[in-house]
Order: C-alpha cells, then sequence, then structure tokens
C-alpha cells in the first residue's frame, strides 16, 4: 500500500497525500474478507499472531508463501523495521523462513513513506498462499469530490511501484468517472477496454469483477475500494492480491458490523480522540503543530511552512467549532507530540467572529497554564483588528501576526530555536 504526493484534482488513493478524508480503515485481512462475501476472487490467506502460527498455516498453502504485516498505512513492501529488518511484505519459501521473517515483523513497529515518528507496532500478520501472475494490474473505486461522481482508477503497471508508474500527465493511471445511479455499464466497461487496451477476454473478467465492487462499494458506504495488485494470470484471469478499503464515517448505524471490527490499537491514538471532539487530526512529519479551521486553510498553511523551510507536525481541522474547549482539546492532542516545538493557529473569521475565537484561545491558555512551546497565531475575516489586540492585551506570550507569510515564517523560525 502506497504513499504521499500532495492531493491532485482527482483524489487518488495510495498515492502520496498529505491530507485525506477521514474514514473507518480495514486490515487487509478484512477488506479480502469482504471480496470473499461478494464473490471477488482472491488470494487465499490467514492471520496469524505469534511466528509459532505461521508454519501450520504455511504447510496448509503448500509451503510457499507470503508474510504480510498488517498496518493501516501504505508502502509495507519498502517499509523497515525498528530491529533494522527490512520489508513488511516478504516471499517465504519454506515453513522454517515463515517463522522467522514473522518474528522478525510481530511485536516490533514498521515505518513506511505514510508512517510518522518511530512507525507502527505490528500485531498481526497475513499469510498468503503464493501466486504466480503474470502482470500485476491497479484497481479502485473511489469518489472524485470535484466531479461529484464516482470514478475507476485502473493501471496495467499496479504493485508497490504504483505511486512512479502513475505520475503525471504521461502516467500509466487512467480514470474513468460514470453515473452513480448507473453504476458500471457495458459504456463504462468500453471505455475501460479502449483506455487500458485490455483484450475481449480480459474485459469480460474485469467487467464482472466491478460490477460486484461495485455493489460492495454501495452497500457497504465506502469511499474507496482500493487493490493493488490486481493479479491477471494465464489468458484473462483475475485475482486480488492486496486491498484497501475506506468506510464513510458517517455510515457508522448502518454499518454496524465493520465498525465494530475497527482496529483502534492500529490507528494513531490521537486521530481518534480529536474525532470524538469534531477535530481532524493527522499526524505528520514535522515539528510545528497546526491549527487550522478549514481543510483547504489546512494544506494552504502546510504549503507555506514548507516554504519558509519548516516541517507541520499535524494537520489539526477545527473546522467551526473554535470555542475555548475546542481549542483547549486541540492544544492538547497537538502538545502530546514530544517533537512539536511550536503552534501555529491559522483561523480565518467567517460566522465566528475573530475577537470571540482571541477569547477562546485565551481562555484554553489559561485553563492548560503556561504553554510548554510557543503560540504564534494569525487571525483574519470578521472583527480580526478587534481579535488580535485581544491577544496582545493579554500579556500571555503570543506572537501576534496579521498576515499569513509572516506567521509561517515565524512558526518556522521558532521551530528552530
Amino acid at each position: 500500500m502506497a504513499a504521499r504526493h500532495v492531493t491532485r484534482r482527482l483524489w487518488q488513493p495510495k498515492f502520496p497525500v498529505k491530507c485525506q478524508r477521514r474514514g473507518l480503515a480495514l486490515q487487509e485481512h478484512q477488506s479480502k474478507q469482504l471480496l470473499r462475501d461478494f464473490g471477488i476472487p482472491v488470494q487465499n490467506g490467514k492471520v496469524a499472531t505469534t511466528p509459532a502460527e505461521v508454519p501450520g498455516i504455511m504447510r496448509e498453502y503448500g509451503g510457499k508463501c507470503v508474510i504480510k504485516s498488517q498496518i493501516l498505512k501504505g508502502g509495507r513492501g519498502k517499509g523497515t523495521f525498528d530491529n533494522g529488518f527490512q520489508g513488511g511484505v516478504k516471499i517465504a519459501k519454506h515453513p522454517e523462513e515463515g517463522e522467522h521473517i514473522s518474528s522478525q515483523m510481530l511485536g516490533h513497529r514498521l515505518r513506511t513513506k505514510q508512517t510518522s515518528g518511530d512507525g507502527i507496532l505490528v500485531e498481526k500478520v497475513l499469510v498468503a498462499e503464493f501466486e504466480e501472475c503474470d502482470e500485476e494490474w491497479y484497481l479502485a473505486i473511489a469518489l472524485d469530490r470535484e466531479k461529484y461522481s464516482p470514478v475507476v482508477l485502473i493501471s496495467r503497471s499496479g504493485g508497490v511501484d504504483i505511486e512512479d508508474t502513475a505520475k503525471g500527465e504521461g502516467g500509466s493511471l487512467r480514470s474513468f468517472h460514470f453515473d452513480y445511479d448507473q453504476g458500471i455499464t457495458s459504456d463504462v466497461l468500453k471505455r475501460l477496454r479502449k483506455g487500458v487496451g485490455a483484450s475481449a477476454a480480459e474485459a469480460k473478467k474485469l467487467g464482472a469483477i466491478l460490477t460486484r465492487l461495485w455493489d460492495l462499494f454501495v452497500s457497504r458506504d465506502a469511499t474507496l475500494l482500493e487493490i493493488n495488485p490486481l493479479a491477471r494470470t494465464g489468458v484473462a484471469d483475475f485475482k486480488c492480491l492486496d486491498a484497501k478499503f475506506l468506510i464513510d464515517d458517517a455510515s457508522q448505524r448502518r454499518q454496524p458490523e465493520l465498525f465494530a471490527e475497527r482496529d483502534i490499537q492500529a490507528e494513531i491514538p490521537e486521530e481518534i480522540e480529536a474525532q470524538k471532539y469534531g477535530l481532524v487530526y493527522i499526524k505528520m512529519e514535522g515539528n510545528i503543530g497546526n491549527v487550522v479551521n478549514g481543510a483547504g486553510l489546512a494544506m494552504a498553511t502546510n504549503d507555506a511552512i514548507a516554504h519558509h523551510g519548516g516541517a507541520s507536525a499535524n494537520f489539526l481541522d477545527a473546522g467551526g467549532q473554535a470555542t475555548q474547549s475546542t481549542m483547549q482539546k486541540a492544544f492538547e492532542i497537538i502538545l502530546r507530540d514530544d517533537r512539536v516545538k511550536v503552534i501555529l493557529v491559522n483561523i480565518y473569521g467567517g460566522i465566528i467572529k475573530c475577537d470571540m475565537i482571541a477569547e477562546s484561545i485565551i481562555g484554553a491558555t489559561k485553563e492548560l497554564g503556561r504553554l510548554p512551546v510557543p503560540l504564534v497565531v494569525r487571525l483574519q475575516g470578521t472583527n480580526s483588528a478587534e481579535g488580535l489586540k485581544i491577544l496582545e492585551d493579554a500579556d500571555l506570550g503570543f506572537h501576534v501576526e496579521s498576515e499569513f507569510g509572516e506567521a509561517a515564517k515565524k512558526a518556522v523560525e521558532l521551530s528552530k530555536s
């Protein structure tokens, strides 16, 4: 599973995405079981939580297997464990080798392009039957939030290098939008066949998979169903070797069985806690904590910080909830990250006026006691002048700025002092 670029016009899963919509993420083995339930061909596999379980599973599948660490972040295949072991996805040729490989994964932290800090603790591995294949394809159904329609994403160059092969205008990834109510029609399949140069036999098999994948997407309130790789074997047989699914967080009442399987331990605790308070928190790799309102402003803030030579420790979107309790919880969550050297609050006041926001910041700071790191505040919008004056008069050591660029620059300077 893959990566991190800047979000493009089309939301492309598993590609380098700094900030993405939150949802229930399923482990690979959970996603594969859903595929099986909908009659989609999937590689055989069983979960192991101890190295001792692995040899027996491998013998059941004929010996040669793939040992796959189960985490909710991408880039496992090229990741590194805290013990120096390379790769979170490994081929084991015999049971003894499988036991050794799993012992290097289980109980150790795996760091990939998508993880931050020390990485993620691996508590499960999927022991999957080894499958020979002629080609590795990439296949996904996602939502294009700009065009307000679902889209099929497909490439004949899938696998661990999909991030590189799909880049740019000349990349191998093809997209095919379709009508939500009509679903996967013959017209969609014709366009897809032409776009990727599929044979008639390949198109027929892909059509069957996509139709069932779309049924799964709709019935389970998915926002992303991604198969990478989709292995092609023989003349035109396809089998799913890896899968990543995201389920809409708003569907918890409609999908109680899926949410009951949520692996809280595998997720970042701060992200889960933030959700409880209506905040969106995503951990990143820098040392500048951010509190903003709006995803667009959050991404612009991250870009401004990078422009001045810094790096964000998080993405925290407070939305329209700039109350004292919200600010207090935002500061608490950010300050749990020992890497944070400074906090930048970048708020645009609209319905919630900037003077009210300023009072919330002051109240939260007093409630928490003096903050252990500098606080840079930039306010713009309704009553911004009044809000900035309130912050200055509070004499709490805030660094107050009205200009976006200056606020980002000051935060970067303080993060390096």
